[in-house]
């Protein structure tokens, strides 16, 4: 089998309000009823493909199991980054990790975030280059070119590939990087070149030999914090002191440009990496004039334009608009040319430098028992929405600065306050003293929602005593 390695560390701010560093791209549904992330794992489904090894950040290791097991996956492994390095420490963490019980195994690496529609037609170009990544080759997949695209690396070959007839391997001569307009025009003109999609497959064995050979000090550093690593309920944590000696590179400048056997494998169907809202747009399937449409937005007289509402209370409407992208969320909204999209990242860094939480946190907060979102916050008060999943259980806590009133608006809920334990049904509410050691439990098997009011002088998340958690986050 061949073992899927999903790379999910990325915060995606180019596509900022939707995407933030709280909640990144990859997690949101983005195109359809299921994440980005989810539809990467979804395709490349068991028994061909073997449990996936996620590698992601502390942070979203419970957000990762959550939206497995809604598409009915388990993971082969979750291995925690104490800090992003880009993709080759993620890749050669991978490899060590799979190298310990099959060292011949096969490695399909894939970002979470990108779009591919055609999963069969995927599936048939990963089969193709199996057997020369079993012989040791080094296999990426080029995407056949369908613009003179700038925000792409591309990959060079010697002669003209078949997009018509099986797929096969061919001899990669080498990578380029993201051109300028001009090269990119000449590139997508001569035939001899495609795009490179940043997904890669190759055994274990392979890879580590290329990265002993090519990136030894970055194999040393990883190596000793895969070592190092411990476990974590279902997570494995890699070694943090370790990790502070890995360089922050991708695979593609560490290994791949300078090593040899590589190959590539043409893949004729529609691709994305949905890097910015142009390619969202793209995606999304415009009408004739160009406008795509999402959520309670309306357009009037408007071409070449995405406008997207988050929010189903909220309307946007559009009028006049030419080349717009327009994303309207009820904390956030962001109006841009649609040619601008890779400057959405400087806005985002503009806004951190001001301080404005907007621009790393998204309105709704995910924990691994469910989530929460503000619905109202003034002088020494905050009203709050909580989710609690079936089976979610907050930690025993309490709080030296607020007090707190719950207010259970659907589902059912185990309440503690001190020695006293309840049941609370709809419509039922109980009050938590200043102080008071409390916990939230959902004992239902529907959703809990309730409405909290916090009331006192501070009412930071970090105004919590935590005393027992099933999450090990005490």
């Amino acid at each position: 089998m061949i073992t899927p390695v999903i790379l999910c560390g990325g915060s995606g701010s180019r596509l900022w309000p939707l995407s933030r560093a709280s909640y990144p791209k990859q997690f949101g549904r983005i195109l359809g009823e299921t994440s980005l992330f989810q539809a990467s794992v979804a395709r490349l489904p068991e028994p061909e493909f073997a449990p996936p090894i996620v590698v992601t950040g502390a942070e979203f290791r419970f957000i990762v199991t959550e939206q497995l097991a809604g598409i009915g996956r388990a993971p082969g492994a979750v291995l925690i980054e104490p800090a992003g390095r880009n993709t080759a420490p993620a890749v050669l963490a991978a490899a060590l990790h799979l190298t310990a019980s099959d060292p011949d195994g096969l490695m399909l690496v894939c970002p979470s975030d990108h779009a591919i529609a055609d999963a069969e037609g995927f599936r048939t170009v990963v089969r193709a280059g199996a057997e020369a990544a079993r012989a040791g080759a080094l296999i990426t997949f080029g995407v056949r070119p369908t613009r003179p695209e700038t925000g792409y690396g591309w990959l060079a070959l010697g002669a003209p590939p078949d997009m018509d007839g099986p797929p096969a391997p061919l001899p990669l001569l080498r990578f380029v990087e993201k051109p300028d307009a001009s090269t990119a025009a000449d590139l997508l003109a001569d035939g001899l070149h495609l795009w490179n999609s940043g997904i890669f497959l190759f055994s274990a064995r392979a890879i580590l030999g290329a990265f002993e050979t090519h990136a030894q000090a970055l194999t040393v550093a990883v190596r000793a914090a895969v070592t190092g690593a411990v476990a974590d309920l279902a997570f494995l944590r890699l070694d943090p002191a370790a990790w502070e000696a890995v360089e922050n590179v991708s695979i593609d400048y560490a290994v791949m440009e300078k090593a040899a056997d590589l190959a590539v494998v043409p893949y004729p169907g529609a691709w994305s990496d949905l890097g910015a809202w142009d390619a969202i747009a793209r995606e999304m399937g415009p009408d004739a004039r160009g406008v795509a449409l999402s959520g309670p937005a309306e357009a009037i007289d408007c071409e070449n334009s995405l406008l997207r509402a988050e929010s189903p209370d909220q309307v946007l409407v559009g009028i006049g608009l030419r080349n717009i992208v327009a994303i309207a969320m009820h904390d956030a909204v962001l109006v841009a040319d649609m040619t601008d999209g890779q400057r959405v990242r400087q806005a985002v860094e503009i806004l951190k430098a001001r301080g404005a939480l907007q621009a790393t946190d998204f309105p709704r907060y995910h924990r691994p028992w469910g989530w929460y979102e503000t619905l109202s916050l003034g002088h020494r008060f905050q009203v709050k929405r909580i989710m609690v999943h079936p089976g979610g259980i907050l930690s025993l806590q309490s709080h030296v600065h607020r007090a707190e009133h719950w207010v259970v608006v659907e589902g059912a809920a185990k309440v503690t306050v001190g020695e006293d334990v309840r049941l609370l049904g709809e419509n039922q509410s109980v009050y938590i003293p200043l102080g008071a050691i409390h916990r939230l439990e959902n004992p239902g098997k529907l959703d809990l929602h309730l409405i909290e009011v916090q009331s006192g002088p501070y009412l930071g998340e970090d105004d919590i005593t935590r005393y027992d958690d099933i999450y090990a986050r005490t």
